[in-house]
């Protein structure tokens, strides 16, 4: 059997994005907002049966919009998922951002021409987020920004 066809014969891949940053629920929170995702629910009662069985300590916890919820890492997804849809992960980690990203998220809010760029630039930064620069390539324009926690991606 070739390379190429046992290739073919594995079940496609999907792709979860993780992003590191210090406060994992309020990016999620940010990044569901601007995608227009939603924050994954999390399960309260396996997350209390855990504790209860000692695989967790409340510590591993807090409160996050009323709910409980695993205190490092939280996922946003698209409301309605669908076959080969992107997640992404926001984890904690103990140290900032101290280099550019070498990955980073393109946002398409629309076909091109559809969406006022600039107002879409404005909102986000009333939201957190700070411009780091433009780009144009023929007809194609883009802002590149940073979130909240300086992770650039562009739109």
């Amino acid at each position: 059997m070739s390379e190429q066809s046992e290739a073919t014969d594995r079940q496609p891949c999907t792709i979860q994005v993780v992003i590191d940053c210090s406060a994992p629920h309020d990016l999620a929170d940010w990044w569901a907002e601007t995608l227009g995702w939603e924050v994954e629910p999390q399960d309260e009662s396996f997350i209390r049966s855990m504790i209860e069985q000692g695989f967790a300590s409340d510590d591993d916890t807090v409160l996050h919009n009323g709910a409980l919820v695993w205190a490092t890492a939280t996922a946003v997804r698209p409301i309605e998922p669908g076959p080969g849809q992107a997640r992404l992960l926001f984890q904690q980690v103990p140290e900032a951002k101290s280099v550019k990203n070498r990955i980073h998220l393109d946002v398409r809010p629309g076909p091109p021409g559809t969406v006022d760029l600039d107002a879409l630039r404005s909102e986000l930064m009333s939201r957190g987020a700070t411009e780091v620069g433009r780009g144009q390539q023929g007809a194609h324009e883009w802002v590149t920004l940073a979130d909240p926690e300086g992770n650039e991606f562009c739109v």
